[in-house]
């Protein structure tokens, strides 16, 4: 099934993930907690596999150049991977929270590469308006309670987990970069799910995260977030490539607030009046990265490339 490539399709489509990425962090913690990571990961991406290859296909390999086979799937097997078991190996909800709020740091970092590196263009609004939108995303995981005394502490006790939050957000970032500038059009969102599945298959093989007390609620989390990801991936995607990568990034902004509030419904999760202040903050933030970036031209050209 061929996706639409005009810029203002590939756009919109692409403003979906996010909506599937809201998902994520919910369906992450009962994958992790009532089915076993490596397990629960391995049969998502099965699952993903296989929807994918019979929707999107698979790429054109002779298109697919050894740069974008090192930097461009390599980083988003690094992203799958440092994502799940910064989850993993945090203790305690205060410590997932602050994991996650390290790894929301992805969408002002997708902008601020697309200026760097794709020929984005912007003006000065763009920079109060990532500082925002940071500060939003922060305020709304802490509950407005963030203290850094506390974090310095917990950091210092398991520093891995913080430490895979943030490269799991760079790696994400790179592949982003690298899909606009090098996929040459093609879509690998199959092949990297498969390379997952194998990936979590061997771990699993080897006993990391064993089935320990599987429940329904964590086996229906793993199926029904193979159709999710799946989505969002080649979604994304196809929206890097074709669309504009400034809107793309911005609606992407979002994915913390539908995570909290998806959180209310699957893991009772309860919204305060900080996350609505937050929700406000990141929203004006948003509204500035809109505006710095919209006088830009509808599809987003790597420098040096003709329009």
């Amino acid at each position: 099934m061929a996706l639409p490539t005009t810029p203002f399709a590939a756009t919109a489509l692409g403003v979906l993930a996010p909506v599937c990425w809201g998902c994520s962090v919910s369906l992450m913690r009962a994958i992790v907690e009532e089915f076993g990571v490596a397990p629960g990961e391995c049969l998502l991406y099965a699952i993903a596999t296989v929807y994918l290859y019979f929707t999107v296909g698979l790429p054109d390999f002779s298109k697919m150049r050894l740069r974008y086979w090192i930097f461009g799937i390599g980083n988003a097997l690094a992203c799958s991977l440092t994502l799940v078991f910064s989850i993993y190996l945090s203790t305690g909800g205060k410590q997932t929270m602050e994991v996650g709020m390290i790894n929301y740091l992805w969408p002002a970092m997708t902008i601020l590469f697309a200026v760097l590196f794709t020929g984005q263009k912007a003006d000065w609004r763009l920079w109060p308006g990532m500082a925002l939108s940071v500060f939003g995303i922060f305020w709304i995981l802490s509950g407005g309670e963030f203290s850094f005394t506390e974090f310095a502490q917990r950091f210092l006790s398991n520093p891995w987990s913080y430490v895979l939050a943030f490269f799991g957000a760079l790696t994400w970032v790179n592949y982003t970069t690298v899909t606009k500038l090098w996929s040459e059009g093609q879509n690998p969102s199959t092949v990297v799910f498969a390379l997952l599945t194998l990936i979590y298959a061997g771990l699993w093989a080897l006993g990391v995260g064993e089935v320990h007390t599987a429940t329904v609620k964590g086996a229906f989390s793993s199926v029904f977030g193979g159709f999710i990801m799946a989505s969002a991936y080649v979604l994304w995607t196809n929206g890097v490539q074709h669309g504009r990568i400034s809107i793309l990034s911005i609606a992407s902004y979002f994915t913390p607030v539908l995570s909290c509030v998806i959180g209310v419904f699957w893991i009772d999760a309860r919204l305060t009046g900080d996350f609505w202040a937050g929700v406000a903050v990141l929203t004006v933030g948003s509204l500035l990265c809109w505006r710095a970036t919209r006088t830009d031209t509808p599809s987003v050209q790597p420098r040096g490339s003709s329009t």
